[in-house]
C-alpha cells in the first residue's frame, strides 16, 4: 500500500451514524482514484486504524459497500472495488410522507409527486406513499417528507434515528443533519409585491395559510420585509391568517371586516392558490370587482388559473422539478455521497402576469 492510499481518520458527526461516515469516506476515495476499479482495498483492520474507527464499525461500512455492489469480499484474498459498470442495478424503496392535512390529489402534492415519478424510473427508485405515524418500514432505504411542520421533521428523525437517509422537500429543515429541497419563498412573496407595487398600490393585504409550515413562516417574512424595504404599511389589520390550506368561514369573515374598513386593502397577496380561490369567492359576494376594486396576487399555477374569470396573475413554483431535484440527491445520499447543506438546493420561481392585478382605483 502506497501514502497515496493512506486514509485520514474521520470524525463523528452528530446524528449520525459512525459507520455512514466511513461508507462515505470510503466511496469518496474511490471516486477521487485512491482505490481503482479492480484494485484490492486495506483490510478491515487496516481500514479501522486508518480511519480510527473499531473494528466492527469498519466491518459495517463494508459490509454495507459489499450489500450495494460497490465493493466485492473475494475469499482468502481480499476486498476489491467493482468497476461502475459492472455494479449491479437494484431497485430501492422510498417512503414519501405527506402532512396529514394535505391531499395527494391537489395541484402542489401531484406536481411534486409527478416530478418523484419521472426521475424514479430513471434511477431505480420505487416511492412508497406512507401516512404520518408510520413506523419505519424495514425495506425503506430513505425517506422524502413533503412541506412537513416542523414537529413531523422532529418526530420522524428521532424514529429513524440514522438508520436511512431522509430529505425535506419544499421546505425547510429544523434539524441540521437532514437536507432539503426547495422554493426560496422570501422571493416568492418579494416579487409579488414588488409586482403590486409597481402597478401603483400601496395598501396590500396578506392572506397565508398554516404558520406550523417554514414555507408560510417565509412568505410572511418576506412579504413583510418587502413592505418595509418599499414604504408600505403592514398591519395585524390587513393580515389573515389560516390555520389550514383554505379559509375558514371565520377567516372569511375577518376577511369581509378588513374589505369594508375605511382604508380598505386594494390588492391581496394570497400565500397559496386555493387561498387565492377563497378571496375571490369573498370578494365576489360583497360586489368587489377584480382587479377594478380589488387585485389579487397568488402562489401555484394549476391549468384552472388560466380558466378563472379574470385570469388569475400568480407566482409559478417549479414543482415538478422540485420532486426530481429531490430524487437526485436522495441518490446520491444512498449511493454515500456527502450530505448537502440544508436547503442547499433551492429553485427559484417567477411571475406570471394576467388579468387579477392592475392598477388600484382612482378613489383609493
Amino acid at each position: 500500500m502506497t501514502d497515496d492510499q493512506q486514509l485520514k481518520p474521520v470524525k463523528p458527526q452528530q446524528g449520525r451514524p459512525l459507520y455512514e461516515t466511513v461508507k462515505e469516506a470510503v466511496i469518496a476515495a474511490i471516486d477521487a482514484g485512491v482505490f481503482r476499479a479492480g484494485e484490492r482495498i486495506p483490510s478491515t483492520k487496516e481500514l479501522s486504524q486508518q480511519l480510527s474507527v473499531s473494528l466492527v464499525t469498519a466491518h459495517r461500512a463494508l459490509q454495507d459497500l459489499v450489500s450495494i455492489g460497490i465493493l466485492d469480499r473475494r475469499q482468502g484474498r481480499g476486498t476489491f472495488v467493482i468497476d461502475r459498470k459492472d455494479r449491479p442495478r437494484q431497485l430501492r424503496r422510498i417512503g414519501v410522507l405527506f402532512n396529514e392535512q394535505a391531499s395527494i390529489a391537489d395541484y402542489y402534492h401531484g406536481q411534486v409527486l409527478e416530478g418523484i415519478r419521472q426521475r424514479s424510473d430513471d434511477s431505480l427508485i420505487e416511492p412508497t406513499i406512507l401516512p404520518w405515524g408510520t413506523r419505519q418500514p424495514p425495506n425503506c432505504k430513505g425517506f422524502l417528507l413533503i412541506n412537513p411542520p416542523d414537529q413531523h421533521i422532529e418526530e420522524l428523525s428521532a424514529e429513524v434515528d440514522g438508520r436511512a437517509p431522509m430529505l425535506v422537500i419544499g421546505a425547510r429543515s429544523s434539524v441540521s443533519t437532514i437536507a432539503s429541497v426547495g422554493i426560496d419563498n422570501h422571493d416568492v412573496s418579494r416579487q409579488a409585491v414588488e409586482y403590486l407595487h409597481h402597478l401603483g398600490h400601496r395598501r396590500i393585504a396578506y392572506v397565508g395559510g398554516m404558520n406550523d409550515l417554514s414555507d408560510t413562516r417565509d412568505r410572511r417574512r418576506g412579504f413583510d420585509e418587502i413592505c418595509k424595504r418599499l414604504d408600505i404599511a403592514v398591519s395585524g389589520d390587513r393580515t389573515v391568517e389560516a390555520s389550514s390550506w383554505r379559509l375558514a368561514s371565520e377567516d372569511k369573515d375577518r376577511l369581509v371586516g378588513i374589505l369594508e374598513s375605511k382604508d380598505r386593502p386594494t390588492a391581496i397577496f394570497a400565500a397559496g392558490y386555493y387561498l387565492a380561490l377563497d378571496v375571490y369567492e369573498v370578494a365576489g359576494r360583497m360586489n368587489l370587482r377584480v382587479p377594478e376594486d380589488l387585485s389579487v396576487v397568488a402562489v401555484d399555477d394549476p391549468p384552472s388559473a388560466e380558466h378563472l374569470s379574470p385570469r388569475l396573475t400568480t407566482i409559478h413554483q417549479p414543482l415538478v422539478d422540485l420532486g426530481r431535484v429531490a430524487v437526485d440527491t436522495m441518490v446520491r445520499l444512498l449511493d454515500g455521497g456527502s450530505m448537502p447543506t440544508v436547503a442547499d438546493t433551492v429553485l427559484r420561481t417567477h411571475l406570471i402576469a394576467r388579468d387579477s392585478a392592475s392598477a388600484p382605483p382612482e378613489d383609493a
